[in-house]
């Protein structure tokens, strides 16, 4: 069985979790010892520099959130600095989480906030399972760390294919006129390209890692990340494919908005002009001049009867009819 130290357990890690709180876990199979910590503050980083040779910077970057994917080479270990989204549901949009590796002979730490549920879940795989521990820890530190980047990167796949799901759901509301879509394809145009901002540094790390790793590691690293490469190459490949169809799904709805903006600003311009005669010949009778049938000359008779309110409906209708009978005429209408 492993050996397990430090803060952990599940009641320990479940009540630490729901408070917030650092959580340390130290999983010891043979030779090799990860160290795994959730929420780290700077006494879990003192703790650390007692017990390994590490950078005062390198301790400073875990608990910095503004750090760049990166890796440091030093004599007796590797410094890795990784991104990886995280949806949040509260905005809708994916944010980065950063995991920070510590790759040595015979170690390997991770330090991280505890929201990549995959790597929280395999470290504690590796503490209650001992299947899990030959596992993933059975060979050395270098292929620990390979399946600790290889977790993570699979976690990303739902995650982009469920935005290819969402493309399909809003490709409706896209083409309904009796929907608004411009809210939600503003929302997931930002998701994608801040998807895009995260996935696309871990390739170049990743190359990067494959050489500088193996010094820890009997195992061909070559073709383990190769298998990492093809992963992200598929996330890629995903992420343009959804960057390049919200792009035509942003120039669809504006060019329907501007249609429907157009058809009514068309309707409305009918209405007015069809109402210009009835406008103009108001304002001359309510001019204080004498007009026919005015006030000034009085109204109009026929046959003793008052015709002034019909002869001036006449002459507001006429116009307007030929007006409507020539914009059908020239298809406006």
């Amino acid at each position: 069985m492993p050996a397990v130290y430090g803060r952990g357990g599940d009641d320990t890690a479940a009540s630490a979790a729901a408070k917030k709180e650092p959580i340390v876990n130290t999983i010891t199979w043979k030779n090799l010892t990860w160290v795994n910590i959730e929420r780290p503050t700077r006494k879990e980083m003192d703790e650390l520099a007692k017990k390994y040779p590490f950078h005062p910077l390198d301790l400073d970057d875990c608990l910095s959130k503004v750090q760049l994917p990166k890796i440091d080479e030093y004599e007796s270990y590797l410094f890795i600095i990784l991104h990886f989204p995280v949806f949040d549901r509260r905005t809708r949009i994916t944010r980065p989480s950063q995991v920070a590796i510590f790759l040595g002979k015979d170690f390997v730490v991770t330090v991280h906030n505890g929201d990549l549920k995959s790597l929280t879940n395999m470290a504690s795989n590796c503490q209650q399972n001992e299947k899990a521990s030959e596992e993933y820890m059975g060979k050395d530190s270098g292929y620990l760390m390979y399946r600790i980047v290889d977790i993570l990167v699979d976690y990303c796949l739902p995650m982009v294919n469920k935005t290819l799901a969402n493309l399909d759901d809003i490709e409706d509301k896209v083409f309904d006129d009796k929907l608004s879509a411009s809210q939600d394809v503003a929302t997931l145009r930002r998701d994608i390209s801040s998807q895009r901002r995260i996935i696309g540094p871990i390739k170049g790390v990743v190359v990067e890692l494959e050489k500088k790793a193996q010094r820890y590691t009997q195992a061909d690293l070559k073709v383990y990340f190769g298998d990492i490469s093809d992963h992200l190459a598929r996330l890629w490949s995903n992420l343009d494919e959804c960057q390049e169809t919200i792009e035509i799904y942003k120039d669809t709805d504006f060019l329907l908005s501007q249609e429907r903006t157009n058809r009514i600003l068309s309707l409305l311009t009918i209405v007015f002009t069809i109402s210009i005669p009835a406008t103009v010949i108001g304002a001359f009778y309510g001019m204080n001049v004498k007009l026919p049938g005015g006030i000034e000359s009085g109204a109009l008779t026929f046959w003793g009867q008052h015709t002034t309110f019909i002869l001036i409906l006449l002459i507001s209708l006429v116009p307007a009819a030929i007006m409507l009978w020539l914009f059908h005429r020239w298809r406006w209408i």
